[in-house]
């Protein structure tokens, strides 16, 4: 892979969003976060949802995570979902607005996201002649990797573990202070029950008492 490969990659993925609290050394990229949030918003008659943002509430109240972090990824608090979306001139907007916010809202709670406020705006009028605005094409999925080693290998057989991933290089990242995993997680498993599994099942291969973080790049 290309440098520029590489880079495109990385800005696929978006934001790398705190799974739970400081502890618990968790993240889950933007881009498997807005599929499940597209999908919950699918749901919602007469709305059609556009540009969708994830970002900290306050970054000055964030906590530091107790687990080293991925690079740029944002550190533990509550988040905020910024979205755009269109709506049907028949019904009123306060409805449609409510109705797409708790549906993004329920789509969070499925992440595992500490999801404090959804801020939404109205872009689009649509009528009976008007055909609904095609959600945006989401980016492509990060590929399967093959696990090489004790780490890998604990990872990709921990309850809950689709596959293991390596949107960011590599799969496993062995620092001295830190042990970094990659996985998609299975369908019908919640992302932090995944990142626990992981978890235990990593730190009882290496029983080197390094602390292990863990990056969900896909949750069904």
């Amino acid at each position: 892979m290309t440098t520029a490969d590489a880079v495109r990659r990385r800005l696929g993925l978006g934001r790398l969003l705190p799974l739970g609290g400081a502890q618990d050394g968790a993240w889950l990229t933007e881009q498997a976060a807005e599929a499940v949030l597209r999908r919950a918003a699918a749901g919602v008659p007469g709305v059609a949802l556009g540009r969708l943002r994830l970002s900290l509430v306050d970054p000055d109240a964030a906590a530091a995570p107790a687990v080293p972090a991925p690079p740029s990824a944002l550190p533990p608090g509550p988040l905020r979902i910024e979205a755009d979306f269109a709506a049907s001139a028949r019904e009123p907007l306060p409805d449609a607005a409510s109705a797409l916010r708790v549906a993004l809202f329920a789509g969070a709670e499925l992440l595992d996201l500490a999801v404090t406020e959804v801020d939404l705006r109205v872009t689009e009028l649509l009528d009976s002649a008007t055909r609904t605005p095609a959600a945006p094409s989401p980016p492509p999925e990060v590929r399967a990797a093959v696990p090489e080693d004790p780490a890998g290998r604990a990872a990709v057989s921990a309850p809950g573990v689709a596959y293991l991933t390596a949107a960011l290089g590599t799969a496993v990242r062995l620092a001295p202070d830190h042990v970094r995993i990659e996985v998609a997680a299975a369908s019908g498993h919640r992302p932090l029950e995944v990142v626990r599994s992981v978890r235990a099942a990593v730190t009882k291969a290496l029983a080197d008492g390094r602390p292990v973080a863990v990056l969900v790049t896909s949750a069904a």
